[in-house]
């Protein structure tokens, strides 16, 4: 016999506690009724005193909560094998990690709101493969397709400008990554999920946005930043912000036309990062969900066993009811 919850059967320790509490409140019990009256006339008034009745009320009602806590503890035995699967589609998070994702025109700064938006994602995708690209002015995959989330979290921890040290920001190069990683034979449904301020230096975003329109992949974009833009930090640790060779700060701003021309190529749908952490949410069910179909990722067979908190339970109620039936005092005929 198997436990679900095993811990639960220590309450079973309080039971010679519970015992003694009961013996000690039936003496107390007898002496407050000795002060009362003459045994004799007390008798004749509430009835003859059977202490064994009592000792086996008592008895009783410890087996009934003994099994009230052997089947909270979730017995099992006996076992059957079911077949289960997981369905989904295959998402690749781009995630831009160049310096002007450092910007703070949101709070905290664009990147860490990125990794949070991320997060909160993994929380709520329902058995889809996700799987992480970092870029910047070239792009690399640092997670393949998987359904072990926590794995991927490790990546999003280390995700920094100096991660990808080429610099700029290739929108081509980083949907070109995230269609590498795919499997060509799947038959899944495939999405390409965009983080980024916008700013493609290299122009090349909607060439391969339309790759991924011939591959039957669709790519969402999560624009981060204000279209008002704000300075880009300085990473030469001497703090202050970047600057041109006049001097006048260098300031990224959101291009959220270029982001919505790549999404409207695919099919897919463009978001702006302004509500808070449940943004991304909300594109995963409003967007992904809604213009995908799920596929069977994983199947196989499991082993289960079989529930029988049941018998205890039913036992249980049978002590209690036996309890309530014996009578601890019997009347005494005159």
């Amino acid at each position: 016999m198997m436990f679900a919850r095993l811990w639960i059967l220590n309450f079973l320790w309080l039971l010679p506690v519970i015992g003694m509490m009961f013996a000690i409140y039936g003496r107390k019990k007898i002496r407050a009724l000795d002060r009362v009256a003459d045994p004799d006339l007390l008798e004749r008034l509430t009835g003859k005193y059977h202490k064994r009745r009592r000792g086996l009320k008592a008895v009783f009602l410890l087996i009934s909560l003994g099994l009230m806590i052997v089947g909270l503890a979730g017995p099992r035995w006996g076992s059957h094998y079911q077949e289960v699967s997981q369905k989904g589609v295959d998402i690749m998070i781009l995630v831009d990690v160049s310096p002007s994702m450092l910007v703070e025109d949101i709070n905290p700064d664009r990147l860490e709101r990125a990794r949070r938006e991320i997060l909160d994602f993994l929380r709520v995708v329902q058995g889809d493969r996700v799987g992480l690209v970092a870029f910047s002015g070239a792009a690399f995959v640092q997670c393949p397709l998987t359904l072990d989330y926590v794995a991927l979290q490790m990546f999003l921890d280390v995700l920094d400008p100096d991660l990808v040290p080429v610099p700029g920001t290739d929108l081509g190069a980083a949907v070109e990554a995230g269609i590498s990683a795919f499997d060509p034979e799947s038959e899944t449904d495939k999405v390409i999920l965009l983080i980024t301020d916008g700013e493609d230096n290299e122009g090349k975003g909607i060439e391969a946005a339309q790759k991924a329109l011939d591959l039957d992949i669709k790519v969402f974009v999560f624009g981060m930043g204000d279209p008002s833009g704000g300075p880009i930090p300085a990473t030469d640790g001497k703090g202050g912000f970047r600057k041109d060779e006049e001097g006048n700060l260098i300031l990224s701003k959101l291009d959220e036309e270029s982001l919505k021309k790549i999404a409207h190529i695919t099919g897919g749908q463009y978001v702006r990062s302004v509500a808070g952490d449940l943004d991304l949410d909300l594109l995963y069910f409003d967007g992904i969900r809604s213009k995908t179909e799920a596929q069977t990722l994983k199947s196989g067979k499991i082993k289960v066993y079989e529930e029988r908190f049941t018998f205890f339970i039913i036992a249980a109620f049978l002590f209690l009811l036996f309890e309530a039936l014996i009578k601890e005092r019997s009347r005494v005929r005159d």
